[in-house]
């Protein structure tokens, strides 16, 4: 009686098996060099948002105002001043794309980075003097203030729970601009944050946390690329643009 051979059971799975893991072999370096091209694509879209912002305050002698969800990249004031600028909408978190005149953006105007998300952005509101309306997003501000009197108020830390008047990156910052990073996606579809650090600049308030990507951390894992503006930066541009005297 012939007796046609072929594959057991058995040896279909050994096979189907051997294959996973050549195959998980090949995609893992694949998704780890999408991610580093993604993390270097957004270092490198925040730096250009610095220069853009510096630009911007250089040419109207202040900073811009954030976007919203819905502003298509443009800034949106609370308050405007007669002169330009003025109080900005508390709700507005975004970069101003179309205001800097900066890409890549996706369909809603709105700059995003190496995975696609929108960059946000916080300036400082407070005011010292000379008009009723912040300082750095009031057109002329700063110079009739006084580089000597102006007072940033945003703070960056390298912990949640260890963010103090004595323990700080930075007091001082005019500016904070940052990323998501590879789980923002999900966080602004309604995922939680990583943990206490991310949640941190979520808040909208002046208090934000910078440190390296970590996947675990006692404050929960840590996914956001964080950078921002000192004030010294910003006045030495401005001297040199005539903006400041």
């Amino acid at each position: 009686m012939y007796r046609e051979d072929g594959f057991s059971l058995i040896e279909m799975a050994v096979v189907l098996v051997i294959l996973g893991f050549v195959i998980t072999a090949l995609i893992l370096p694949v998704t780890a060099q999408r991610e580093v091209s993604s993390l270097r694509q957004t270092e490198n879209q925040l730096a250009i948002a610095q220069k853009a912002l510096i630009g911007f305050a250089q040419a109207n002698g202040r900073l811009p105002c954030p976007a919203t969800l819905t502003s298509r990249g443009v800034e949106v004031f609370e308050q405007q001043a007669s002169e330009g600028g003025g109080e900005c909408h508390p709700t507005a978190q975004l970069l101003p794309a179309s205001t800097l005149g900066i890409q890549p953006v996706n369909d809603q105007g709105q700059a995003v980075d190496g995975w696609g998300t929108p960059i946000f952005y916080k300036v400082a509101q407070s005011n010292r003097g000379g008009s009723a309306l912040p300082d750095f997003t009031t057109r002329n501000e700063m110079s009739l203030v006084g580089m000597a009197s102006l007072m940033p108020e945003i703070r960056v830390c390298a912990s949640s729970s260890d963010c103090s008047d004595t323990s700080y990156l930075i007091n001082n910052a005019v500016a904070v601009v940052f990323s998501l990073g590879s789980t923002g996606a999900q966080v602004l579809g309604g995922a939680a944050p990583g943990g206490a650090d991310e949640q941190a600049n979520l808040i909208n308030d002046n208090i934000f946390v910078s440190h390296d990507i970590r996947a675990n951390d006692s404050n929960g894992s840590f996914n956001h690329i964080v950078t921002w503006i000192s004030p010294y930066i910003l006045y030495n541009a401005m001297i040199q643009a005539g903006q400041l005297p």
